[in-house]
């Protein structure tokens, strides 16, 4: 039966993302923002070795250039910038190039980050409005492997949660170079039988770019809970608000001609403006016999974005300038239902069911621009994605060494689209099951090993689906499916055998039917091939001395496309190998600090391996001093040795004013230069 659209005031949300093996374990969410370990063990808790979490001290510890590198706490995860700093950052794992999130599902306080049909591209993920100082966990799961995870989540999940209450109130003011500014004022306080928390942000970032980034955001939250982390309900009403001058990628030739410097761009006019506004609820309850969880949000995404990144080579006399505005209202209902079947001191079984609502309400388009004044329109488009699935997982524990999880997900998505024009307008829908089975045997007190199968998919755009012409040639095109099946396999093992160290390590496999995609800078879609992933991961964390931790976490893919495709079998812009090592220091008097060194490996550009990326490094480090017992200095520099590497590296054809004819060629974003960030912390 077909679903009907939920009306956009309908409140909903998708059950929270964390990663547990039990089926009742999702009730463990953090109450307050007090964590002693900076690293979780997930022995006896896992269902692979690609699962982990993160509290609030780790996350802390972090050397964030911006709000989305938090992500990074996932082994093997890359999050860069090839843009402003307001806009999404572009994420890589597993063998993808992610672009803006496709096939990485992102949850925040149990609300989907990821937003599908998006102008500019499939599952586009903006963290900026994202507070870290109120983040008190972090939970990833890698791979296809949950019944309860559906849309975005087959190379991966992240999701952070906020705290109810934080232990003690702060109130920040960080100074850095490039016109770097931020404050944060942020507390809980006892209220009508609750706890309300609340939190304001400001910051303003220029950058190194000759045409300033002008960054200005602002940031607020208001909770109000009542009860416990397994017992209890809050509500959380969010707002965010940025906007951003954007030094997009360059060709190299125009700067290995000293016709541009490293940050200098072609179009001073890109940018763009982003608002997020939410309202979001959850209430739970749990007893000896079953546990319940009932949640719901609301959220208004407004995004006003403009790029040129062919520069003359489609309109030699304006540019190539376009505008992507988006407007959305995302609302959603979750919830879920466990049974403890049978419990023993050796035996134990937990069923859970539970279903997902999310109803998108999408308006936006594509459009010629000159300096942001529109010239054209390629297409305009009413959107309306509806979608709805229920699943059933159990979780068994059959004796000390073995556990499993097995489950399925039943999948249902509504498409609709108004467009411009009536050949590109209709209705669509797609259904999916998808298996899960998770095997963890750990005969061993302090090692587990772990199999792991499942399906998973990701949604392609609702304009795909039902278009018959490409809105810029006006040739027929093909229809697209609506949903695209992943299929995963690994194995992998998770030890603390070795005193004061964690170590995990895994072989996975990943197919896809076909890597189909959006592409929102021409307004259509775009088959590719079928694909296969392969991989390594290797995640180590030691606890070298009592003031000592050592993270060292290393990952290598190979992604081939599988359509015969006579250009070559290479996929642009998969990721390879990847590798970060960090030193952290704390409990060490009124000294604490930090250093994170991260490689990210090179990567194909073109098909036929021809045009390879170079690899990038940069070293960041965090030093602090406790001038009193509720007052912290600390400095951060990022890109401590000052290199000159890309961010961010394409090839593709482009032409530059006075070129004869467009010119293949790699275009990048270069890292920032070395920078400091000075922050004084306040707590009562």
């Amino acid at each position: 039966m077909q679903l009907r659209v939920l009306p956009c005031a309908l409140a909903a949300l998708f059950v929270h993302t964390s990663i547990h093996a039990d089926a009742h374990a999702d009730d463990f969410v953090l109450q307050r923002v007090l964590v002693e370990g900076s690293r979780a063990s997930m022995l006896g808790i896992a269902d692979s070795a690609g699962a982990g979490s993160a509290g609030a001290k780790d996350l802390a510890n972090r050397i964030a250039y911006r709000p989305g590198e938090l992500l990074e706490v996932t082994p093997g995860l890359i999050a860069s910038q090839h843009s402003g700093e307001g806009k999404a950052n572009q994420f890589y794992l597993r063998g993808f190039n992610l672009d803006h999130g496709t096939d990485l599902a992102t949850w925040v306080d149990g609300m989907p980050v990821n937003q599908r049909s998006h102008a500019h591209g499939q599952g586009w993920t903006d963290l900026n409005f994202l507070i870290p100082e109120l983040v008190g966990r972090l939970d990833y799961r890698k791979g296809p492997y949950s019944s309860r995870e559906g849309d975005f989540s087959s190379a991966g999940v992240a999701s952070l949660t906020y705290a109810n209450r934080l232990s003690k109130n702060l109130a920040t003011a960080t100074l850095g170079q490039d016109g770097y500014a931020r404050t944060v004022l942020a507390g809980s306080l006892d209220a009508t039988g609750g706890s309300v928390l609340f939190a304001l942000e400001g910051m303003k970032n220029d950058g190194p770019w000759t045409r300033a980034d002008g960054y200005r955001k602002t940031n607020a939250v208001l909770r109000y809970s009542r009860g416990y982390a397994n017992n209890g309900w809050s509500v959380t009403a969010m707002n965010y608000s940025g906007h951003w001058n954007a030094t997009d990628q360059i060709p190299l030739r125009a700067v290995q001609a000293g016709q541009l410097g490293r940050y200098d761009n072609l179009d001073s006019t890109d940018g763009g403006e982003a608002r997020r506004a939410s309202l979001s609820g959850v209430w739970r309850r749990t007893d000896a016999d079953s546990a319940s969880k009932l949640s719901a949000y609301v959220i208004r995404n407004r995004l006003d974005l403009y790029s040129n990144f062919t520069y003359f080579m489609n309109d030699p006399v304006n540019g190539d300038q376009f505008s992507q505005p988006d407007r959305r209202v995302t609302s959603g209902l979750d919830g879920s239902h466990t049974w403890h079947v049978h419990r023993s001191d050796s035996f134990s079984s937990d069923v859970t069911v539970g279903a997902q609502l999310q109803n998108d309400n999408i308006h936006n388009g594509l459009y010629d621009t000159r300096a942001r004044r529109r010239l054209a329109t390629t297409r305009e488009d009413h959107i309306v994605e509806t979608s709805g699935a229920l699943f059933i997982e159990n979780a068994t524990r059959w004796n000390e060494a073995l556990r499993t999880v097995a489950g399925v997900r039943a999948s249902r998505y509504a498409f609709r689209v108004d467009s411009d024009r009536p050949e590109n307008t209709g209705s669509a829908h797609d259904t999916l099951l998808t298996p899960s089975l998770n095997v963890a045997y750990g005969p061993w007190a302090s090692t587990e090993l772990y199999a792991n199968y499942g399906h998973g998919f990701h949604s392609n755009d609702a304009r795909g689906t039902v278009a018959a012409l490409d809105p810029k040639t006006l040739d027929p095109v093909e229809r697209t499916p609506g949903l695209v099946r992943s299929r995963g396999l690994e194995f992998g093992v998770r030890s603390a055998a070795l005193p004061a160290m964690q170590t995990s390590f895994s072989v996975y496999r990943l197919d896809f039917d076909s890597e189909l995609t959006y592409i929102g800078d021409a307004g259509n879609t775009e088959a590719g091939d079928p694909s296969r992933r392969y991989g390594i991961e290797f995640s180590n964390y030691w606890r070298a001395l009592k003031w000592l931790s050592v993270d060292f976490d290393a990952a290598y893919a190979r992604a081939r496309s599988r359509g015969g495709n006579p250009a070559g079998d290479r996929i642009p812009g998969a990721i390879e190998g990847v590798a970060q090592l960090s030193l952290t220091v704390d409990r060490s008097g009124p000294w604490s600090g930090a250093l994170r060194l991260r490689w990210f490996g090179p990567r194909p550009l073109a098909e036929d391996d021809s045009v390879r990326s170079q690899a990038s490094v940069t070293l960041n480090g965090r030093l602090g001093y406790k001038l009193a017992k509720d007052l912290q200095l600390e400095l951060e520099g990022f890109n401590l040795t000052n290199r000159r590497d890309s961010a961010i590296d394409y090839f593709y054809a482009s032409q530059l004013k006075g070129e004869a004819a467009p010119v293949e060629d790699v275009h990048f974003h270069p890292i920032e230069p070395r920078s400091f960030r000075l922050t004084l912390v306040k707590n009562w």
